[in-house]
């Protein structure tokens, strides 16, 4: 899809990258035409950071412009899915209610509904804040983080078959020994239809992965350009995740964070349609070595690039 009136940054066969201001270019996004938005928007951290973030007191008021035009570009069963982190109040080791401020306002005054809270376990992730982790030992480090799947009705368009995981030994077991119906101590009623094989087991709402990829290709090509990486990358299994679930293929899925474009990539590999925004023209210039060979013209790194891309798991 390409924004009327709007020239993109660069563009592959599925999807379009805009550098500018998301809130003016989601103006030129039509009503409902988004299946899913998925994105990381920068967080209300008491100190600033280089991509830029809001102070925690302005957030809320600054995240929902945004969001109506969240809510307007939306198709009707659309989803939106919010990855945030919580925040320490400055000075104190006691946590800040910001993210949980906006989700309420996202529910109360924008007319989103809850669909379910996903969690982000970061196994890799240094015992932050110091002062209360490391030195006082007060606190026990944070790792994990919150994405808020928000809907534009209560039943989003969505599908837990379509990211089923692999069976646990103990119910591969079970399937082939077979299992007796029966009401268990717990009160569930497990009837005969639990022994069928649905090729994967339903996953939990906790999604389980680091975000230490310091060598991949990405990082080594923007080095090799002598251009400074995006210092704030998710890893590619959080959007792989939500653009499984509540999408199909041709879909057109939305990061107006876009940063170095880790949802387009995701969608591009699932061949579903993407749009991305980000203000920052670094990053979105070093975005562009995640899509070779579509746009990546340098051989040296395409190689490596193409070589990262093909460890996807679709």
């Amino acid at each position: 899809m390409i924004i009327p009136g709007t020239k993109p940054f660069y563009e592959t066969k599925l999807g379009a990258a805009y550098l500018g201001d998301a809130l003016e270019l989601l103006k030129g996004v039509p009503s409902e035409t988004i299946h899913t938005i998925f994105t990381s928007p920068p967080y209300a951290l008491h100190f600033k950071k280089e991509y830029g973030n809001v102070d925690k007191d302005k957030y809320v008021e600054w995240f929902l412009e945004f969001a109506k035009e969240f809510h307007r570009v939306l198709k009707p069963d659309g989803s939106f899915f919010l990855n945030i982190g919580g925040s320490y109040n400055k000075g104190q080791p006691t946590k800040s209610l910001y993210h949980f401020k906006l989700l309420i306002a996202l529910v109360d005054e924008i007319g989103f509904f809850l669909a379910q809270e996903l969690f982000w376990h970061n196994p890799a992730k240094l015992p932050a804040p110091a002062q209360w982790v490391t030195v006082t030992r007060q606190r026990v480090k944070d790792s994990v983080e919150y994405i808020f799947w928000l809907g534009k009705t209560d039943r989003p368009k969505a599908s837990n078959l379509n990211v089923l995981i692999p069976y646990s030994k103990d119910m591969e077991r079970l399937l082939k020994k077979g299992y007796r119906a029966k009401e268990r101590p717990s009160g569930h009623k497990i009837t005969a239809k639990f022994k069928q094989n649905k090729g994967g087991a339903i996953p939990s709402n906790l999604i389980e992965c680091g975000n230490n990829s310091a060598n991949d290709a990405y990082i080594k090509s923007c080095e090799r350009a002598g251009m400074k990486p995006h210092p704030a990358r998710f890893p590619w299994n959080l959007p792989e995740f939500a653009v499984k679930l509540s999408t199909n293929e041709g879909d057109l899925v939305l990061d107006p964070f876009a940063g170095s474009n880790t949802t387009g990539v995701v969608a591009e590999r699932l061949r579903r349609r993407w749009l991305a925004f980000e203000i920052e023209e670094t990053y979105l210039e070093g975005s562009k070595f995640r899509f070779w060979p579509t746009i990546c013209e340098d051989e040296e790194s395409g190689a490596e690039i193409r070589q990262q891309l093909s460890l996807f798991a679709m």
